[in-house]
């Protein structure tokens, strides 16, 4: 049984030059005395049900499911020095710089990985095997594709610095890794101890960071570990909730709040920061469902009453853009089974009513985005 207040985060071992940290193992009973980890816990499992819940009431949620991944996969990538916007994201790749298109094609690996993983689920637990397929996705075709994709490391790594004589901080030596990793793997699918599943995760991505088993991709893949977690467990029934904006908006403290655990034992620390991470951005990702809602229902009153006869075909387009707020005339000719000319004409309309912009500034593939609704993840 670990307490936390008393918990050793691990220890310092030797190599050739330079000190590694061994992270001790977690798969164990986890029992704290500090009643305000029970008041975070539970105020962030309130708001985790309520997303839920309000995510079941909205109809057609599956059509707002993308955005939040796109928006993830931006942050998230953001964190790791990657420069594309949510603008960007959405375009085709014909449509990017080419001096942009690997941080382009990162994201949408994001998008593809975390998609992909929420599918294989259905088939395989939150496991090693199914991190080390979404890391393969992860890193196809970009910077890190010589970099193992789909592998442990089998060489040592450091966080930090230039190298390892100027790291700031040297994960276990890679002999270590499929050890710790499947401690790990235990620890989240452990059926014999009672440890509340938001403890779990947080705990997990703590060591998960530590470990960093991955020689390139690491962080991407930690904090994918937590919808990944959230949705196995059934706490949420889509992929809704993601804490890439929580740590993203004071870097420095989220590093600060890990390095506490490594350097001064101080999980307690660590979890309160997480617990408070849920609460806010379930809280955050309601308000955002909220406002989603209300600029549907706004933008099909306005259809239904000043749309005359392309009303029908504006609806159909307007469930589609909610899909993939992008789209172009040949596009939403198909997509409407209307004729190139009627469809210019309702793209034209719908551009004057301000929902949608065009992006390429050209006459001929006009590229036209749905605005009002990127803007709501803007605001975030």
């Amino acid at each position: 049984m670990i307490e936390v207040e008393k918990y050793t985060a691990g220890h310092y071992e030797r190599s050739l030059g330079y000190k590694y940290f061994v992270p001790k193992l977690i798969n164990d009973e986890w029992i704290w005395k500090t009643p305000s980890v029970n008041s975070l816990l539970e105020r962030a499992a309130v708001k985790l049900g309520e997303l839920n819940s309000y995510a079941r009431i909205v109809p057609s949620i599956s059509l707002f499911i993308q955005l939040h991944v796109t928006k993830e996969a931006v942050v998230s990538s953001r964190i790791e020095g990657t420069m594309t916007n949510m603008d960007e994201a959405i375009l085709p790749v014909e449509e990017i710089r080419p001096e942009r298109r690997n941080d382009w094609q990162e994201v949408n690996n994001y998008v593809r990985a975390l998609n992909e993983a929420i599918e294989e689920l259905e088939k395989l637990p939150v496991s090693s095997r199914l991190l080390k397929r979404t890391h393969e996705t992860l890193l196809q075709s970009v910077r890190g594709e010589h970099k193992l994709p789909g592998e442990f490391r089998s060489s040592q790594n450091w966080i930090g610095g230039n190298s390892l004589a100027d790291a700031v901080f040297i994960p276990p030596i890679h002999n270590l890794v499929n050890e710790l990793m499947g401690d790990l793997e235990k620890f989240l699918n452990n059926d014999e101890i009672q440890v509340p599943t938001l403890i779990r995760i947080a705990i997990a991505h703590y060591q998960f960071e530590t470990i960093h088993p991955f020689l390139d991709g690491n962080g991407r893949i930690g904090r994918l570990l937590i919808p990944l977690y959230l949705v196995n467990e059934k706490i949420l029934d889509k992929p809704l909730l993601y804490l890439s904006s929580y740590f993203e908006k004071n870097k420095s403290l989220y590093y600060e709040n890990l390095t506490l655990v490594r350097t001064k034992n101080d999980m307690l620390q660590w979890l309160k920061y997480f617990l408070v991470g849920i609460e806010q951005t379930a809280t955050k990702a309601v308000l955002t469902l909220s406002n989603i809602l209300a600029l549907k229902e706004e933008i099909e009153k306005d259809i239904q009453s000043g749309f005359g006869r392309r009303s029908n075909s504006a609806m159909i387009l307007l469930q589609a853009l909610f899909r993939n707020p992008v789209t172009s005339i040949e596009q939403a000719s198909v997509t409407c089974k209307i004729s190139f000319k009627a469809a210019n004409d309702l793209v034209a309309l719908m551009q004057q009513k301000e929902y949608l912009k065009e992006t390429t500034g050209q006459s001929r593939n006009r590229i036209f985005v749905f605005e009002p609704y990127l803007n709501v993840f803007e605001k975030e």
